[in-house]
């Protein structure tokens, strides 16, 4: 094996380079300042940015000798009262353009929660969409989480929904009714000829606390003769690495030749299980490149100054690292070079990552729509000082893009590549139809059926859906768009670089 330095992502380390909020980068005083000293809330925001933010050097704000005076720069901070979250984006590089993922929160715990996969929640995947013109809108679910209070009332992939608690669903109401409400009865739908048509309530459903398991589902299919694995895969969340593993240890004591890895819904999670999924695909030989990450220059100095030129590389593993919660295990891998992945404009951040990771080795097919286009990551930065004492009178922490990850070929270059901001193109384009979810792993469900018959070489079969986006409906929203780190990607606090 080789060796590994754990480095503790930490706002201390990042202290490192010389700027933390005890230590302000502040302006030299022209003279005695005469302004209110800004809050420590305000300066770790102001410093965290400054110091590990992946395009600092663009934010004029965040460079040295912005403010000509220390009463420029306390007035600066100052004038955003306690309103952290518009300091906070108000320093970053184009955001919504360039920078659409960078995001603070008020509690670092509720974040941490969030990382694996808990959440409060009625337990279960849906989208809302508008037909027409007008501001109704209706809901059809995705998928549903086993035990849950979803499952508990008999919801089930491809139920579709127009009411909560008695009321129709609007542009308007949407979150007040379904987000924001954690005790409601959905009314039910049908979908013929284009026309809706209202059908039976649920029972009453009470959102809990639970814990999401993103192997949602797997199966091995006969496809051709050859034993096909697929596998519905939702979230790279690093608590299931270990089952996540047993899938994959079960395929392969089934012989499974090549593998259907259903990433639809997946917006992304832990970069290294992104590095423990592609090992369990392809192969678990630590001396191949999967990705290379790429920091501002001062942490890219800082890296390769203190554990050498090669820190920055992330390799392929044979094992699976222990932590609070797992032990060390050895990976499973099916040593693959077939490899079909489902994809949709949900697909992202660390889903691109596998995908991208593994095309210097072979040839990943797409089956499904473009995906979104997302190659930095992120990390948790919390108030700690330079002797790595966490500031506990606030629990605000940022979690901004620090890095962005090209493969071994170095593709992605740069924020201009279209091979990737724009998302990955697919081989094969189909989509799902929504009037007609059939379960996961049945063969006439659309993105499968399309999937197998692009294997089979039937590539005209494809199903298309009764309702095109864009045409007949607009979507309004998914739920996975109010969970923290849906569409991230982001290493945990305490991971490994390789030297």
């Amino acid at each position: 094996m080789k060796s590994f330095y754990k480095i503790i992502l930490l706002l201390s380390l990042i202290s490192l380079l010389g700027t933390s909020a005890c230590e302000k980068d502040i302006p030299p005083e022209n003279n005695e300042p005469v302004v209110e000293d800004p809050d420590e809330i305000s300066l770790f925001i102001y410093e965290g940015l400054k110091d590990v933010y992946l395009w600092y050097d663009k934010v004029d704000k965040l460079k040295s000798g912005y403010f000509d005076t220390t009463d420029d720069f306390y007035t600066y901070l100052n004038n955003f009262g306690t309103d952290y979250e518009s300091l906070f984006y108000d320093l970053l590089y184009q955001y919504g353009t360039i920078d659409k993922w960078s995001w603070i929160v008020d509690d670092w715990e509720e974040l941490e929660n969030s990382f694996a996969g808990i959440s409060t929640s009625m337990g279960y995947d849906f989208r809302l969409v508008q037909i027409g013109q007008t501001s109704d809108i209706f809901g059809f679910v995705r998928y549903v989480i086993p035990d849950s209070p979803a499952d508990d009332v008999g919801l089930e992939r491809g139920n579709l929904f127009l009411k909560v608690n008695g009321q129709q669903l609007t542009v308007n109401n949407y979150m007040d009714l379904l987000i924001n409400n954690e005790s409601y009865y959905l009314t039910l739908a049908t979908i013929s000829g284009n026309t809706i048509y209202e059908g039976n309530n649920t029972e009453v459903m009470n959102a809990v606390v639970l814990q999401e398991n993103p192997v949602h589902y797997y199966d091995i299919l006969d496809v051709g003769g050859v034993p096909t694995g697929y596998l519905v895969y939702n979230a790279f969340t690093s608590d299931f690495d270990i089952q996540l593993n047993e899938t994959f240890e079960y395929f392969k004591n089934q012989g499974v030749g090549r593998l259907i890895l259903d990433l639809r819904y997946n917006g992304g999670g832990s970069i290294q299980t992104a590095i423990y999924l592609a090992s369990m695909i392809y192969s678990t030989d630590d001396s191949k490149i999967f990705t290379v990450s790429e920091w501002n220059d001062k942490y890219n100095a800082y890296w390769k100054a203190t554990y050498g030129e090669d820190v920055l590389n992330y390799y392929f593993t044979d094992i699976i690292e222990e932590t609070e919660t797992t032990v060390e295990t050895p990976i499973s891998s099916l040593g693959l070079t077939e490899l079909y992945v489902i994809t949709s404009k949900s697909t992202a951040s660390a889903s691109e990552l596998v995908i991208n990771g593994l095309e210097p080795y072979f040839d990943v097919k797409l089956i499904g729509k473009n995906t979104t286009g997302k190659y930095v990551g992120s990390i948790t930065v919390k108030d700690y000082n330079n002797q790595g004492i966490l500031n506990t009178s606030h629990k605000w922490a940022l979690q901004p893009i620090v890095l962005k990850l090209t493969n071994a070929d170095g593709d992605p270059v740069d924020v201009a590549d279209p091979n990737y901001v724009n998302g990955l193109p697919p081989d094969f384009e189909a989509a799902e139809d929504y009037t007609n979810l059939f379960p996961f792993g049945d063969e006439n469900e659309p993105l499968l059926q399309a999937t197998i018959n692009y294997i089979l070489g039937t590539k005209s079969a494809r199903a298309e859906p009764a309702l095109v986006e864009g045409i007949d409906y607009k979507v309004v929203a998914d739920s996975r768009d109010f969970k923290p780190l849906s569409r991230e990607m982001y290493l945990e606090k305490d991971f490994k670089l390789r030297r």
